[in-house]
């Protein structure tokens, strides 16, 4: 697949040659990435190896339709800043998926995350002909859902104690869009 061009970022398939650049990636942001994940990772204990390894298990999970993985490029540089997913691809009647993202806090603010959430979604919608894609966003990320509006998803309420965070059961902001919501 060719990269996905945006006008600072673009898109592409993880590879293995992108292990270093995605495991430094992690291992930096750390602590940011945290605050919003269910699952709190500690990437110091991370290798090469291992990081080698998820790579080739989103490789077969590509190959299996069930989960595409995206590094987000700066065009500028060609630095690895974040990496972005279309995860739980369901087929037959729902045609559907999840999106989840990651952005180095440097470059946050900055309008590439919503330019890489509009080119997954045209991948999504184009490439793999799905017809939905949700999103869930704790309510105090205001700037996920942010980023997921200017990309053009729009809300549809709110899913209660959705997910189990440091202890709590949190309530997330369910967000989608349709192929009918692009504006381009």
């Amino acid at each position: 697949m060719k990269p996905y061009m945006g006008e600072n970022i673009y898109i592409r398939f993880i590879k293995e040659s992108d292990a270093y650049s995605l495991l430094s990636l992690f291992q930096r942001n750390q602590d940011f990435f945290n605050q919003h994940s269910p699952v709190k990772k500690d990437y110091s204990d991370y290798t090469l190896k291992k990081q080698r390894n998820i790579i080739r298990k989103w490789q077969k999970e590509r190959e299996a339709d069930k989960l595409y993985s995206f590094g987000i490029f700066l065009i500028e540089t060609q630095e690895l800043i974040g990496h972005i997913s279309l995860r739980a691809v369901k087929r037959g009647p729902l045609q559907s998926c999840e999106i989840g993202y990651v952005l180095d806090q440097h470059h946050n603010g900055k309008g590439y995350m919503t330019e890489a959430i509009r080119l997954v979604v045209d991948f999504a919608f184009f490439e793999l002909q799905l017809h939905r894609i949700v999103a869930e966003v704790m309510p105090a990320n205001i700037g996920s859902i942010r980023a997921l509006e200017k990309a053009g998803f729009k809300r549809e309420g709110i899913a209660r104690k959705l997910l189990l965070m440091d202890g709590e059961w949190e309530d997330h902001v369910v967000l989608s869009i349709l192929p009918d919501d692009l504006a381009h």
